[in-house]
């Protein structure tokens, strides 16, 4: 595979944004044919248009759950990821509950990811983790957190928050990861060289509402 289509396949071309309407997801989308990428990941109002566009496509439809700030009470979250699969998302990427890991209850933070990966199989699960207001231990315990849980992947950020990915977490991931879960840097990637990093370093998945500029640095 070359270069191109390598990242290209990797990318999750996203628009997350309050300012979303049905003209940038219609972009969104066609951008993402265009351009042979993953898929588009959009918030949860958006994934049955996302869907219906991408239909003779095997394009992916990503939504997410609990985003940006993680805070949901669990029914709220399983409703919203409910919601979403029946309207066709393929991919959950999941916000847990930061204040709720930051205050060290791990066992709440675990188990209502457990919970609803249970009620929600036959998707895809990424855990956003916000590795902006993690220290270095707390990054270490999110990885054995999210494997616990039975998700696929781990995912640094929201996008929302004051730092995005960065090479160094994506390392330390893949490093206390061993394999057992993939790796979705999200955040702060706009160009083909960041790009090129953060899969060097480790990265499965480029989440980025700059895929068509890292595309052409490809060119």
């Amino acid at each position: 595979m070359d270069l191109y289509s390598d990242i290209a396949k990797r990318i999750e071309h996203s628009y997350l944004k309050p300012d979303a309407t049905y003209k940038k997801i219609e972009d969104l989308c066609r951008e993402a044919v265009e351009n042979n990428f993953y898929g588009v990941c959009v918030n949860p109002f958006f994934v049955k248009f996302a869907k219906d566009l991408l239909k003779k496509t095997d394009l992916k439809v990503i939504t997410v759950v609990g985003f940006p700030l993680g805070a949901n009470k669990l029914k709220t979250k399983l409703i919203e990821a409910s919601s979403a699969i029946n309207d066709g998302a393929d991919e959950l990427d999941i916000v847990w509950n930061i204040g709720v890991f930051k205050s060290k209850d791990y066992s709440y933070v675990e188990e209502e990811l457990k919970t609803i990966i249970y009620y929600t199989q036959n998707v895809t699960h990424k855990i956003i983790v916000e590795t902006a207001y993690l220290s270095q231990e707390e990054k270490e315990k999110a990885v054995q957190i999210v494997i616990n849980s039975g998700a696929e992947f781990i995912k640094t950020s929201t996008g929302f928050a004051p730092e995005g990915a960065k090479l160094s977490d994506i390392r330390l991931f893949r490093e206390k990861a061993k394999g057992k879960i993939k790796i979705k840097a999200a955040g702060g990637i706009r160009d083909f060289d960041t790009a090129v990093s953060m899969i060097k370093a480790g990265a499965d998945r480029i989440g980025t509402s700059h895929g068509v500029e890292i595309i052409k640095g490809t060119r």
